[in-house]
């Protein structure tokens, strides 16, 4: 973690561009199922190739709770610094829960690799993506909101400054000189961000009566790839994690109806709550939007739990009640992944219309099964979207006449 943060140093940006090789560590305790931790460590995986890094290997332990010291326990990490032993190209052990500074301090001792749990993995990935002034001032601002509470962990070495003849007096613990700058940066990071948010304000304002329409969505679902398709754009995508960081609008015209689409910042389960704080003024466009495109990644194996971790967030932000459009996307990759060559045709039909329909009794909104990249369906697409745009603007701007 020492090397990760220098107070008052730019710090650099992702990790090194080498490759890395990294073992992944979860525990399996009450609130997860062994299968369960499975799956975050499959995401992990995911996370840490997007960063840059190789896994050489995953390290399960069950546990009542982590350990507060190590997080796992002491024969599991004395298995995890043998096997850091014999290979020596091995630079990082990545934990899937948030570790204290205490406890990255321990790891890092033992273990005599860097140690990184899943906040700052995310963080690394949102801090090599950030482009815009804004984005950046974010990822700045969560990385120091998540400093701030490990610096003691971080300071055990030198507990004080240095005392005897001369120094002696109330003085001031090094470690609370370091909290006050790092408080004095986050108060003049938040600073930075009202103004930039002023002006993304203003911008939003400028935008006249047009139905605001924003593609939300776990990361990876194919929300860039949409809109791509959608605006005729160039939007960056990409098969990775957080692709898009800083949000996109595009005006976009169906027939002769004019409306504003805009690619938001992907969700991902065990957001760091400093990371959502961060990067609320960005979902500001998800607040201010009229009508909500989820797109949703049906080849996915846990699409479902990637389709509830996006309905608690924007719970948290409050914009629930919003027309929703569910839009399962790539499923022309479920097909592929899981229909048996034998199936014909009508078979592969009936199973897709089940599907569509237990999804239509399970969640309240309307949906449409697609495939961003081969175009199919899209032209439902359209057409559900001209329906409720035009729906939606007879209800934002009832005294406005149409100039479509």
């Amino acid at each position: 973690m020492s090397d990760n943060w220098k107070i008052g140093k730019e710090r650099v940006k992702g990790l090194r561009k080498e490759t890395e090789y990294a073992v992944l560590v979860g525990v399996i305790t009450k609130q997860y199922t062994e299968e369960q931790v499975k799956e975050h460590l499959d995401e992990l995986e995911f996370l840490a190739k997007t960063a840059g890094a190789e896994i050489k290997k995953r390290v399960t332990q069950k546990l009542p709770h982590p350990d507060v010291r190590t997080f796992v326990g002491k024969g599991k990490l004395q298995e995890i610094a043998e096997y850091i032993e014999r290979n020596e190209d091995i630079t990082l052990v990545i934990f899937d829960d948030d570790l204290t500074g205490k406890q990255t301090s321990i790891l890092e001792e033992e273990l005599k690799v860097k140690i990184v749990d899943r906040s700052t993995l995310i963080l690394d990935i949102f801090a090599s993506r950030a482009q815009t002034a804004q984005a950046k001032t974010q990822v700045e601002l969560a990385q120091t909101q998540y400093l701030l509470p490990r610096l003691r962990g971080l300071w055990d070495h030198l507990e004080r400054q240095k005392g005897g003849i001369g120094m002696r007096g109330p003085g001031e613990m090094e470690i609370e000189t370091d909290r006050r700058i790092v408080r004095d940066k986050i108060s003049k990071l938040k600073k930075q961000l009202e103004k930039i948010d002023q002006q993304s304000a203003t911008q939003r304002k400028n935008r006249g009566t047009l139905i605001r329409v924003a593609l939300v969505g776990y990361t990876n679902a194919g929300k860039s790839t949409l809109m791509n398709m959608l605006s005729k754009s160039d939007v960056f995508a990409e098969n990775k994690l957080f692709a898009t960081l800083d949000t996109t609008v595009r005006k976009v015209v169906f027939g002769s109806m004019p409306f504003l689409l805009s690619d938001t910042v992907g969700f991902i389960r065990k957001l760091p709550h400093h990371l959502i704080e961060s990067f609320k003024s960005t979902l500001d466009e998800v607040r201010e939007s009229d009508i909500l495109v989820h797109v949703v990644d049906i080849a996915h194996p846990q699409f479902e739990d990637h389709l509830k971790t996006v309905r608690m967030t924007l719970q948290d932000l409050g914009v629930t009640e919003k027309p929703t459009l569910l839009v399962f996307n790539k499923i022309d990759l479920y097909r592929e992944r899981y229909f048996d060559d034998f199936l014909d045709d009508e078979v592969k039909s009936e199973i897709v219309a089940e599907l569509k329909q237990n999804l239509k009794n399970n969640y309240d909104d309307d949906n449409i099964f697609i495939s961003a990249i081969t175009k199919e369906n899209v032209n439902e697409l359209r057409a559900k979207l001209t329906e409720m745009i035009d729906k939606e603007y007879n209800k934002v701007y009832p005294y406005k006449t149409k100039t479509w």
